[in-house]
Order: C-alpha cells, then sequence, then structure tokens
C-alpha cells in the first residue's frame, strides 16, 4: 500500500484569530505558492509625518491669529457690536444689495445679448460687442462711475432724434442721471462685459451634436435656445457668474466716489466722523462682506444642484454641503 506524501496545499483564507501563521510550502518547482504568499503577507499603512507637521503648524497659526484678534483691544469689539446693527449702516447695506441686485439682472441680461451678438453670423453684431467688451473691460470701474456723475456736464439734456434732422424729444439729464441711477448703469455696463465673456463660453462647451439633433427634430430657433442649449450651457456658466458676481458686490464699494453712501460709504463716513473708531468701523463692514458673500456661496450650491441633475448622478456632496443640506432640510427649507 503506497502513501501519499504531497504537502497539503496551501489555503486561500487568512488565518482567523487564534489560529497559528500559516508555513509557506514550497510547490513542485521548490517555489513558494502566490496564495501563501498573500497570507502571509503584513500589510503596513502608509505614513505620513510631514502631513502631520504641516496641519500641526497650521493649526499654531490659525490659534495665534483668533488669539489675536480677540485678545488686541485696538480693534474695541464693543464698539464694534454698537455700529454693527445702527440703523445708518443698515441704509448703507440696503443700498449695496438694491445696486448688486438691479446690476446683476441688467448685466447678466446684457451679457447675454452680448454673447449672442459674438457668435452671430453676422458681422456688424460681431464687431460691435466685440467693440463694447473691449472697451468697458478696459476702463476701470471707478472711472467709469466717476464720468457718469459728471455725465450732465457732457450732457445737460438727453433726447432721440432724426440722423442729421430734426429732435423728436427731450428730457433734462439731471431729473435721470441721479447718484444712485448713476451707479446702477456703470456696474451695469461693466457687469455686462463681463458676463458676455462667461456666457460664450457655457454656450460654445456645448456640444454641437445638441444642436443639430434639435434642428433634426424641426425645433424652432428660441426653442432650441432656450430648451436645449442654454439648460446645458447653464452648468458651466453659474460657477464663474457665481464668482462674478461676488465681484459685483464687493465692487459696489467703490461707488462711494459718486457720493452714494452705500454700506462702505457710511462706514467711510462715520470713521471720518469719529476718528477714533476707524478700526472697528472697517471691521463691521469685513463682517457684513463675508456674511452676505456666504450667503451667496450658499445660493451658488443649490443652484448648482438643481442644473446638475441627470449628469453628476455619482458626484458625491463634501461634509460641509452635506452638513448644510441637512440643517436646511430640517428646518423645511431644502427637500
Amino acid at each position: 500500500m503506497s502513501t501519499d506524501r504531497r504537502p497539503p496545499p496551501a489555503s486561500d483564507h487568512p488565518p482567523q484569530p487564534g489560529q497559528p501563521k500559516p508555513v509557506l510550502r514550497p510547490d513542485a518547482t521548490g517555489a513558494a505558492t502566490p496564495a501563501a504568499q498573500l497570507a502571509s503577507t503584513r500589510v503596513v499603512p502608509l505614513r505620513h509625518p510631514w502631513r502631520w507637521v504641516a496641519s500641526v503648524v497650521v493649526l499654531l497659526l490659525l490659534a495665534q491669529v483668533v488669539r489675536g484678534l480677540a485678545a488686541n483691544p485696538a480693534y474695541q469689539w464693543g464698539v464694534f457690536g454698537y455700529w454693527f446693527f445702527q440703523p445708518i449702516i443698515l441704509e448703507g447695506l440696503l443700498v449695496t444689495l438694491k445696486l448688486t441686485a438691479y446690476s446683476a439682472v441688467i448685466g447678466f441680461a446684457a451679457g447675454i445679448v452680448l454673447a449672442l451678438m459674438r457668435l452671430s453670423a453676422s458681422p456688424v453684431l460681431r464687431s460691435v460687442s466685440w467693440v463694447y467688451i473691449w472697451i468697458f473691460r478696459s476702463i476701470p470701474l471707478i472711472v467709469l462711475l466717476l464720468f457718469l456723475a459728471n455725465a450732465t456736464a457732457l450732457y445737460p439734456s438727453l433726447g432721440l432724434s432724426v440722423p442729421f434732422g430734426p429732435q423728436l424729444f427731450s428730457l433734462d439729464a439731471t431729473q435721470l442721471l441721479s447718484y444712485e441711477a448713476a451707479a446702477i448703469i456703470g456696474l451695469s455696463l461693466n457687469e455686462a462685459a463681463y458676463a458676455a465673456e462667461i456666457v460664450r463660453s457655457g454656450l460654445i462647451s456645448v456640444d454641437p451634436g445638441q444642436r443639430e439633433a434639435a434642428v433634426a427634430l424641426g425645433l424652432p430657433r428660441h426653442r432650441r435656445f432656450s430648451r436645449i442649449v442654454l439648460p446645458q450651457a447653464m452648468r458651466a456658466i453659474l460657477p464663474s457668474y457665481a464668482n462674478q458676481l461676488i465681484g459685483l458686490l464687493k465692487g459696489t464699494s467703490v461707488v462711494y466716489i459718486t457720493s452714494l453712501l452705500d454700506l462702505f460709504g457710511q462706514v467711510e463716513t462715520q470713521a471720518s466722523t469719529n476718528s477714533g473708531e476707524v478700526i472697528p468701523l472697517l471691521m463691521v463692514a469685513t463682517v457684513w462682506y463675508v456674511i452676505l458673500t456666504t450667503v451667496l456661496s450658499v445660493f451658488q450650491y443649490f443652484v448648482e444642484q438643481r442644473f446638475a441633475r441627470g449628469v453628476d448622478r455619482l458626484a458625491q456632496p463634501g461634509r460641509a454641503q452635506r452638513v448644510l443640506a441637512a440643517v436646511l432640510t430640517r428646518r423645511g427649507v431644502a427637500r
């Protein structure tokens, strides 16, 4: 009777707790089997010591900044709390919100028109749009606002007339171009030039096959644009225009040069009157601008989520976004 002296095959499963580690047994060629090698290998996690060092350094610097803000008496946090909700500051805040809202709507609508003109087959429309964008992106905003604030000296009256013919009607320019109207017009003209390039880049990013399919289905031109092209382009337009909108919100701070008292204008006026409270008043403006830009960022997130439906199904929101969505859902704001 013969006896089989071959070694038993190595198990493909890792050893259970309490069991001895399997011994590597050579195969017919004398080398250990891959399953045995895998079972006997211990995985060592990759260590990142410099990552921990960098994190500790950043936390120490952050703690130093917080301590400097809290312990430095020059910030005068009591004065900051007094001015933060003063009616005169809230009036300037309302002016800032009004300028931002009007200029954003008018500038974005004009930017869509200019972008369509840039993409038109007409050389006249393309040239006019290009010249407009070139001029208003070249002029500094503060220069444009000063020019419009003094436009009544150049044009005392505004009207409509036949070219090289009689004038149909005329209006007093001083009644039309108030400080607020001049600020809205200047901000809108400047915003339209940048919005046009943002919208044009978003329209170009749409796959041409989408337009060809819409043409093949016989959709009218306006329906092709409003139902096919624009919804897809908005996914590329919104992130860039949200940054531009935040820049517009902060750009309204230069309108104080035209004697229009927005948030920064009111702060500047009160700082010139109360010379010992300049720093806390500047902190009031800073905190209000941070709050407003945070609100715009939250609005941007939810609008992007809406336009990304059915496209970014596998995209997972970040931790801060999940926490924010959970809080708003609990309060009945988000579905």
